[in-house]
């Protein structure tokens, strides 16, 4: 409270021994004195240094230099442009006033000011004598009722919360309204011959009409930004294009295939900052650091990505927020390059498991079917022997095709070309192979010259025949039917009259694994993904007790 009546008096003071120099002139010693005064309390009141710290040397040879200027220098063109500059301070100490008191205490001065300014430092600057006689006592015995007022007036009390509060860009804004002011009204002046209160009006109103046009563009209207929204953008950018900033690191994303490659490429624009000049990152697989260390720096992580930086000069509460949007870009693309790298390992590890279960899975079909024709050799008799002879020699060379093609998978998992042979050939050789089991095989109008990929329909049927045959160990007297039709495309159906599959486990067949008692659970999976690949459609017709069908079809 003390502080705040001081600074009041303080700012009272020096608006009176302003007034004294502007109305007894500025050439005598008197007045030279008053004039020293005025800027002693003008140091004193100031809201940009706090008047109890301590002054460095170039701080106080700063002060010195200024007085020294003013004194020596002081002429109305001066005393116009140090108005003008009290002006801006005021005003932008009333926007930053909290306390309504306060507020009415810095419109008076500021009106002081303004009056002082227009009623008699600018007609002394156009040498009009006769306006300046006509309100000379309007000046001398009105105006000085402003700052004397302050004495007055009751002080609130406002929280000091450190540094003095001052709007910087409403201060700016202010003083050059005043100069805009006092430079128009000089020019209309030598331009024209006219009195000064029409001059006067003339700038009034010049500069109330672009102050109306700008408030109007100041907000987003018919498609239009606004002033407001493209200057705070450019603030907030701190000289930096935010979308230039986003279009680097993605470029930078796309290019750099890992994640220490990208954040090594990344930290290199960061560096080329005009206002950075050196600092440190570390994530959890890399390091590293730039530039040169200063005394003014700020650290930022995010997740598992840390950076400090250094700059040239104090940041600012805005560079702050600028600094630390920057990190979570950085960190944000850091942690999708490190997800994506993670996702190409498990595709990768997705392949190599997916490629091994189904090799696992053709193998032991194989085995299987290797098993059917030991066992016809094991039960045969001397009169079989042909008969023997004869399939040994049919399907061993199916056999070692179809385990030659799976090695050949495996060396390259890409390529699989289709075996084309006619239907009825390989619908002879899957009958041979199931001949020892209890499966009924019929067929119904099949045409010679169709052909099918006999991979293909060999895996399908054999996983399915074998889920079949399985079923029956479990379920007694199961009834197993292969069907091929042939008239309208091809239809191939394999169907039990045994229990229906339970709904959880029929929901997921063909998208993925399944629990499985005497298998991997992924044989109809692969088969279903090759049948797509082949043009093909394999599907669970029907489910229910007493009839399961799944069904291979192909336009």
């Amino acid at each position: 409270m003390k502080h705040q009546i001081r600074q009041r008096f303080t700012l009272a003071l020096l608006l009176l021994s302003l007034h004294g120099v502007l109305l007894w002139g500025f050439d005598s010693a008197f007045t030279k004195t008053l004039l020293l005064i005025h800027y002693g309390l003008f140091l004193l009141w100031q809201p940009i240094w706090r008047g109890e710290q301590k002054l460095s040397w170039a701080s106080g040879a700063t002060f010195i230099t200024g007085g020294a200027l003013l004194l020596y220098s002081v002429n109305w063109w001066v005393l116009a442009f140090w108005l003008a500059g009290l002006f801006g301070l005021l005003g932008g100490r009333v926007f930053a006033a909290r306390a309504r008191l306060s507020r009415v205490s810095y419109l008076l001065a500021a009106a002081y000011l303004i009056g002082m300014l227009l009623m008699w430092v600018v007609p002394q600057l156009l040498g009009k004598t006769n306006e300046v006689e006509d309100v000379r006592s309007l000046v001398q015995f009105v105006l000085p009722l402003l700052p004397l007022s302050l004495f007055f007036i009751r002080v609130e009390y406002e929280q000091e919360t450190g540094a003095p509060i001052l709007d910087l860009f409403y201060s700016l804004m202010l003083f050059l309204l005043a100069v805009i002011l006092i430079l128009g009204s000089f020019a209309i002046q030598l331009s024209s011959d006219s009195h000064y209160a029409e001059t006067l009006m003339q700038m009034l109103f010049g500069i109330a009409a672009a102050l109306l046009a700008l408030s109007w563009l100041w907000n987003p209207r018919a498609g239009f930004t606004g002033v407001g929204q493209l200057l705070s953008r450019y603030l907030l950018t701190v000289g930096m294009p935010f979308e230039h900033w986003l279009k680097k690191i993605a470029e930078m994303a796309e290019q750099e295939s890992s994640p220490p490659e990208f954040m090594e490429s990344a930290i290199q624009e960061v560096a080329a900052l005009p206002w950075v000049s050196g600092g440190a990152w570390r994530t959890d697989d890399a390091s590293g650091n730039f530039g040169f260390s200063t005394a003014h720096q700020a650290h930022f992580a995010f997740q598992d990505f840390s950076l400090t930086l250094h700059t040239r000069w104090p940041m600012t509460p805005a560079l702050l927020l600028h600094i630390k949007l920057l990190t979570l870009i950085l960190g944000e693309f850091h942690e999708a390059k490190r997800r994506e790298a993670l996702l190409k390992q498990q595709a990768y590890m997705k392949a190599v498991y997916e490629t091994g279960s189904r090799m696992t899975h053709d193998i032991k079909n194989l085995v299987q079917s290797l098993s059917t024709l030991c066992t016809a050799a094991q039960q045969a008799g001397e009169h079989d022997e042909r008969k023997l002879l004869n399939l040994l020699q049919r399907q061993l060379p199916v056999l070692n095709r179809r385990l030659e093609m799976t090695l050949d998978k495996l060396q390259a998992p890409q390529i699989e070309q289709p075996h084309t042979v006619k239907a009825t050939t390989w619908w002879r050789n899957l009958k041979q192979r199931y001949a020892e089991y209890p499966v009924q095989f019929t067929q119904h109008d099949l045409p010679p010259v169709l052909t099918v990929d006999a991979d293909l329909l060999d895996n399908v049927a054999d996983n399915l025949l074998q889920n079949a045959l399985e079923k029956g160990r479990v379920e007694s007297s199961l009834d197993i039917r292969v069907t091929l039709l042939g008239d309208n495309g091809l239809l191939l159906e394999v169907s039990d009259n045994g229990s229906a599959i339970p709904e959880a486990i029929a929901s997921q067949l063909f998208k993925g694994h399944v629990p499985s008692e005497n298998g991997l659970g992924i044989g109809l999976y692969h088969a279903a993904r090759q049948a797509r690949q082949g043009g093909y459609t394999l599907k669970l017709a029907s489910n229910h007790n007493g009839r399961v069908c799944f069904t291979l079809s192909k336009p």
